[in-house]
């Protein structure tokens, strides 16, 4: 565990012992992506649920459907969601009028119209594409999300971009007071090294983080070998973070890759000004 006096991070407990939660004025966010289809995962009780995309492994209504009834039924008052590489239903782009590796145009609209149907939206589940929303807990507290499923190009997949001017554009859309973050990509240089030892982030999503003075949690996947947490002042060199900042600027990096059954990551945060 690492822990502030506004904040705890949990990578590594026992499932059948979860850490308490520390009561109001927390708030405690359970963060897991990349589960690809898998509906087994054994997730501890929180506030909120977070989700950073790859909800399938090969981006069909069926499997869509399947997993959004599976987040749908888990017991948070609020589940925040975004799609992945992975995840071609959901794409705009990928329909086949788009695109001759696409899919038929009605299956698209199908799954953005079940994922962000009243039913789901009634069971508190909140669907995020390149979109902000204004949550409140339980306990009253407010905290800004923004959700972007994007992510630089990996051969073929959903919302990926190719160029810089692209990047740009895509991180550009983050409000400049967003609290919460979730993305598909990591940030460059932040839990994003593969298995072959190459950072796989993106450089520009860290240029835009370092403007977020306001950011507290940014919550990613998609390298599912580089699960795990860290609190970090990014510097002027966005290639070099920092963790030896004033906490105060501190901002809580989230790998919650899940798909080698890494354990959920459970991050309680409290409001600096409480």
């Amino acid at each position: 565990m690492a822990e502030s006096g506004d904040y705890r991070i949990f990578t590594s407990y026992s499932p059948n012992s979860t850490p308490e939660h520390p009561g109001e004025p927390w708030t405690r966010f359970v963060c897991i992506s990349d589960t690809h289809s898998s509906l087994s995962a054994k997730l501890p009780p929180g506030d909120v649920l977070i989700h950073a995309g790859d909800l399938t492994s090969w981006g069909t209504l069926d499997k869509l459907q399947e997993t959004i009834e599976w987040i749908k039924s888990l017991p948070y008052k609020l589940k925040v969601i975004i799609a992945g590489n992975h995840d071609w239903c959901l794409d705009s782009g990928c329909k086949s009028s788009q695109s001759k590796w696409g899919l038929p145009d009605a299956e698209v609209d199908a799954a953005q119209k079940l994922i962000r149907s009243n039913s789901m939206r009634d069971s508190g589940l909140i669907y995020l594409e390149h979109e902000a929303v204004d949550i409140t807990t339980s306990n009253g507290t407010k905290w800004k999300i923004y959700g972007s499923p994007a992510a630089p190009l990996y051969v073929d997949g959903a919302f990926q971009y190719a160029t810089k001017s692209e990047a740009k554009l895509e991180w550009s859309k983050i409000p400049s007071d967003v609290e919460i973050l979730i993305t598909h990509t990591p940030p460059f240089a932040i839990h994003d090294t593969t298995r072959h030892g190459k950072n796989a982030g993106c450089k520009f999503l860290v240029d835009r983080i370092r403007q977020l003075s306001g950011l507290r949690l940014h919550v990613f996947g998609h390298i599912h070998e580089a699960h795990g947490a860290s609190a970090l002042v990014l510097g002027k060199n966005p290639e070099t973070p920092s963790n030896t900042s004033s906490e105060s600027m501190e901002t809580i990096f989230v790998n919650a890759a899940y798909y080698h059954r890494s354990p959920p990551v459970i991050i309680d945060l409290k409001k600096r000004d409480l």
